[in-house]
C-alpha cells in the first residue's frame, strides 16, 4: 500500500508511523508548519523520518495562525495547564485545523499516486476535539471520496483505543518516544503541566512504563 501519513512529530503519529512501516506500507510523511508555538514537533517530525528514511514534506501553512484564534496560535494567550477534561482546555484547538490537514494531504495523495490518507485521531481526543471525533472523520471519509475522480480512502485507525493502549502498541514497534515530541509550550523541555504533556504521563502510567523523554529531559 502507499500511503500518505499526516506526520506531527508527537506520540500518536509516530506510533502509527512505525506500524504502518511494519505492515510494509510505502509511506510519505506530510507534516504542517502552521507557526504552532510547539515547532519543535516539526523538528522532531524531521528527525524521525530522515532516521526511518521516509519521504516527508513540511507544508507552510502559516495563514492558520492567523486565522484561526487558539492559545497554540496566540501569542498573547497563555497555554492553559491541567488535564484536557477541563473547560478552559478548549482554548487549545486550532479551529477547522484537520480539515485543512486532510484537505491538502488528500491533495498530495492524489498528486503521487496514493488512495489511502491516514492521521492519528484518538478516542483520547474525542471530548475537546470536533476534528478528532467519529462522526468527523466518516463525513471527511465520504467527502474524500466524492472530492475527486481519483478516490482516496481515510484511515483513523487509532480512532477508537485511548492513547495508553497507543503507548502499548508503540513498544511492540520499538518506537523511540524520546525522539517525540508533545509539550504545547515553545521551550526547550516539557512543561510537564499544559494538556498534552498531562496526557502523554497518563498514557505512560497506563503503559506501565517510564516516559524516556522526561527521563533525558
Amino acid at each position: 500500500m502507499k500511503a500518505v501519513l499526516i506526520f506531527s512529530g508527537g506520540m500518536d503519529s509516530t506510533t502509527l508511523l512505525y506500524d504502518l512501516i511494519h505492515e510494509g506500507c510505502e509511506v510519505s510523511a506530510i507534516t504542517f508548519d502552521y507557526r504552532q508555538k510547539h515547532h519543535k514537533e516539526i523538528r522532531c517530525a524531521e528527525k524521525i523520518c530522515k532516521k526511518l528514511r521516509v519521504p516527508h514534506k513540511i507544508i507552510d501553512v502559516s495563514v492558520l495562525n492567523d486565522l484561526a484564534p487558539s492559545s497554540l496560535t496566540r501569542a498573547q494567550w497563555d497555554v492553559p495547564e491541567g488535564n484536557y477534561a477541563e473547560e478552559m482546555m478548549k482554548q487549545t484547538v486550532v479551529p477547522n485545523r484537520n480539515m485543512v490537514f486532510l484537505s491538502l494531504a488528500a491533495s498530495y495523495a492524489i498528486g503521487i499516486g496514493s488512495k489511502d490518507l491516514f492521521y492519528a485521531a484518538h478516542a483520547g481526543d474525542h471530548a475537546i476535539y470536533p476534528d478528532c471525533r467519529p462522526a468527523f472523520v466518516s463525513a471527511m471519509a465520504t467527502a474524500l471520496h466524492l472530492c475527486d475522480w481519483n478516490d482516496v480512502t481515510l484511515h483513523a485507525p487509532y480512532l477508537m483505543i485511548s492513547k495508553g493502549d497507543i503507548v502499548k502498541k508503540g513498544l511492540t514497534l520499538n518506537v523511540d518516544y524520546a525522539e517525540t515530541w508533545s509539550c504545547y509550550k515553545g521551550e526547550d523541555r516539557p512543561c510537564g503541566k499544559c494538556g498534552a504533556c498531562t496526557e502523554r504521563r497518563e498514557a505512560f502510567g497506563l503503559a506501565g512504563v517510564a516516559d524516556p523523554l522526561e527521563h533525558r529531559a
